[in-house]
């Protein structure tokens, strides 16, 4: 049984399912005002690993992740640009899927939009007016998490040392400084939906409490997201769920930071990479593969060196995958898929189960040279299963090559070798411009069709 570090609880926990073999999952998705950076393309490949290993393991998923398509950020940037709200959200959601579809991120089952449920934000927000947990001020409706009798579950603080680490705000309005926007009053040319307390739009804490319960329903399984998010967002959208008499998610997970230098990575701290420009200057499997080597919950570095390690690493794999295409069908290896499967049912432990699969190469490579035939075909079926677990693609043919492709790929070894770095990137551009991969490996240089 899959068992996972529940926010909530504190502890791991096994993943209790509401409907026999069907996993509800939502999993906050992003606020498309700009390209994602590389903490969204790991929370993405984090939350895709254990949706792609728990389909693997027979279990059917319905994986909702939201958009946020309004949000004072994108109207900061349309303004900026002197465009449309909706021209910005639209932009950048194609800009995310691309970025999503390049990391090899399976699409949701359902990807709704706040601007497709402000008719029932706006009925949320009503409700808990009624129920006298939120209240208006001259600038928006506010709630009051003073009546949620555990608010503060997923910080792990009580209320009290909440309000005593409150950020002090000007709004004076505000009865405390914990109390968060269910609804934004208007500004002049701001786009503004209609509601019993003027025209406006919701704040970002109520759109996701709204859309998982109207599409996985009261106690769905599983909420994820970024460990940033646990709280205020997912404190505040818990307290909201409760507060209206709902059950909300059954399990919370959350993943550690991406970090350069030490430091979390974010657009707000500007020390974020594009993703895409990840992705385009190197094989966009080394990033799933790098997040597959560090546990969900650490930190994980991204740097040049880890990039090329998980590079090398899936050269290896690409090899191996090269090398054992031809064998004859075989089962996989029972013993080390158990393996694999121990180390991903104790709280995803992915890095475990990686050194699972690269021993299976090593096996496998050994069985091999010595002629072992059978071996060496049970250890690769169970890496390409280990591998479709966890959505790491092997590319097991290299494909033609013409022989000058070749003579340049020798050619950028030689300046590599000279420590001429400018031909060697003019060479790769060459190879590049000709339709090809260009790869680093401690081989030298590897090239395959795009």
């Amino acid at each position: 049984m899959l068992r996972l570090f529940d926010t909530a609880e504190g502890r791991v926990v096994p993943l209790e399912l509401r409907d026999d073999g069907v996993v509800s999952m939502y999993v906050c998705g992003p606020t498309v005002y700009g390209p994602p950076h590389l903490g969204h393309g790991r929370f993405s490949l984090v939350f895709d690993v254990l949706r792609r290993y728990l389909e693997w393991s027979g279990l059917e998923v319905r994986y909702v992740s939201n958009i946020t398509d309004i949000d004072d950020k994108i109207i900061q940037r349309a303004n900026d640009e002197g465009r449309s709200a909706q021209e910005v959200a639209e932009q950048y959601e194609q800009v995310w899927y691309q970025a999503m579809d390049a990391i090899g991120v399976k699409r949701p089952t359902e990807d709704p939009h706040a601007t497709g449920y402000v008719d029932r934000m706006v009925e949320l927000i009503a409700e808990l007016m009624d129920r006298g947990v939120a209240y208006e001020t001259s600038d928006g409706v506010y709630f009051d998490p003073s009546g949620v009798s555990d608010y503060g579950l997923l910080a792990r603080q009580s209320i009290d040392s909440l309000r005593v680490g409150a950020r002090v705000e000007a709004n004076e309005e505000k009865r405390s400084p914990i109390d968060f926007a269910l609804w934004k009053k208007a500004k002049p040319g701001e786009p503004a939906w209609p509601s019993p307390w003027g025209p406006g739009r919701p704040g970002w804490h109520t759109e996701c409490v709204v859309m998982s319960l109207d599409l996985l329903g009261d106690g769905f399984d599983l909420h994820g997201g970024g460990q940033d998010l646990a709280f205020p967002h997912h404190e505040n959208e818990r307290a909201q769920a409760v507060a209206a008499g709902h059950t909300f998610a059954h399990h919370w997970m959350h993943n550690g930071f991406v970090e350069v230098g030490g430091e979390k990575m974010s657009k707000s701290l500007g020390n974020f990479t594009n993703l895409l420009d990840l992705v385009e200057s190197t094989d966009p499997r080394s990033y799933r593969l790098l997040v597959l080597q560090s546990h969900y919950r650490s930190p994980v570095e991204v740097n040049k060196a880890t990039i090329d390690a998980a590079t090398s690493a899936l050269e290896r794999l690409d090899a191996f995958a090269r090398r054992t295409a031809d064998l004859p069908p075989a089962t996989p290896d029972a013993e080390a898929l158990d393996a694999f499967r121990r180390h991903m049912d104790d709280d995803l432990d992915t890095p475990a189960a990686m050194d699972v699969l690269f021993s299976l190469v090593r096996r496998g490579n050994q069985a091999l040279d010595a002629g072992d035939v059978h071996a060496a075909a049970a250890a690769a079926a169970a890496v390409r299963e280990v591998c479709r677990a966890v959505g790491l693609e092997l590319h097991e043919t290299s494909g033609e090559v013409p022989p000058e492709v070749l003579e340049l790929a020798r050619q950028r070894d030689d300046a590599r070798a000279r420590k001429d770095w400018a031909s060697a990137d003019a060479l790769r551009d060459q190879i590049q411009a000709r339709g090809f991969v260009v790869e680093d490996t401690p081989a030298g240089t590897q090239v395959r069709p795009a």
